[in-house]
């Protein structure tokens, strides 16, 4: 017979061939239990006990994990080379994302055309100057190395810095559609507190890779990284708008929403003239710098003051 020792290690070591389906059934059964079944219902018990275990399991799981990571990244070359190799980790990066926009962009603009509206021209429009300023910084991370031709990084960061301000003036317009003509999405609660969970994800991700990028010394690198804070931004203030129409329960009035998006609206737009300013005038100065004379370790000096 199973001892409760072999017992209790079975149930919290169990093989991947039964703790992966756990987790497809188990957030299966949650969902339903909180969508659609009450607390106190038998199943949506079960499902939070069920919940609740995949949870633990996994955990349990973690230092295993993290040490077969730590292997794979070793022996996987591909993986070797997406962790080791920066230059290809960025370039990679931009050109998915790019890919991405411009499908995107294109999607909101047949709608545009189809429907007509403002909202969808703008959006297209949004995701057309995200998208050429990532084609824009991935040709030059495709032929040269960071800091191998710093003129022209400098002068492709100063120019993403112009495209900011253009971009500016769409993401004005879409601030315009929430506020005045109501443009928002309803979802489900759980998608929208998925949503959320993705959007601050994205934005601290962007926040950290800001900051640990500078240590290359790149205005290109420094120009992505910049590039995916402004969309966290943008991110936030349309979770902001979804999130004010899913749970909006009647109380707060539309006076309430128009003003959360009037003032998240304008932040986020101020900062992204604030960034587009800041790129502007730094390049110009380090260019400056560059056409006088200046050593490279002086122009680094100037970049992380």
């Amino acid at each position: 017979m199973m001892t409760l020792k072999k017992m209790c290690k079975a149930l919290l070591f169990p093989p991947m061939a039964v703790m992966i389906p756990l987790i497809p059934v188990a957030t299966v059964f949650l969902v339903y239990a909180m969508a659609v079944l009450g607390t106190e219902s038998p199943f949506a018990i079960a499902s939070y006990v069920l919940a609740a275990y995949t949870l633990t399991v996994w955990c349990v799981k973690i230092p295993r994990l993290v040490s077969a990571v730590k292997g794979f990244k070793k022996k996987n070359r591909y993986a070797k080379k997406w962790f080791e190799d920066t230059r290809f980790r960025v370039s990679a990066v931009l050109w998915g994302s790019f890919l991405w926009n411009t499908a995107y962009a294109a999607f909101q603009l047949g709608l545009g055309i189809c429907h007509a509206s403002f909202w969808y021209y703008s959006t297209a429009a949004y995701y057309l100057f995200l998208a050429s300023m990532r084609l824009f910084l991935a040709r030059h991370t495709r032929r040269h190395a960071p800091g191998e031709r710093m003129c022209t990084e400098l002068v492709r960061y100063r120019a993403c810095g112009w495209v900011f301000l253009a971009m500016n003036l769409a993401l004005t317009a879409m601030i315009v559609c929430m506020i005045h003509f109501n443009r928002t999405f309803e979802h489900h609660e759980i998608t929208t507190i998925a949503m959320a969970t993705y959007t601050f994800t994205a934005f601290t991700v962007a926040i950290v890779n800001l900051v640990r990028y500078r240590k290359y010394h790149s205005p290109v690198y420094s120009a992505s990284k910049a590039i995916s804070l402004a969309a966290a931004c943008v991110s936030m203030l349309t979770l902001t708008s979804t999130m004010l129409t899913t749970f909006d329960d009647g109380t707060a009035g539309g006076s309430f929403r128009t003003l959360m998006l009037s003032m998240i609206g304008g932040a986020v737009s101020v900062f992204i003239v604030v960034l587009a300013l800041y790129m502007i005038v730094q390049s110009t100065k380090k260019l400056h710098l560059l056409q006088a004379g200046e050593p490279q370790r002086s122009i680094h000096t100037h970049e992380e003051s």
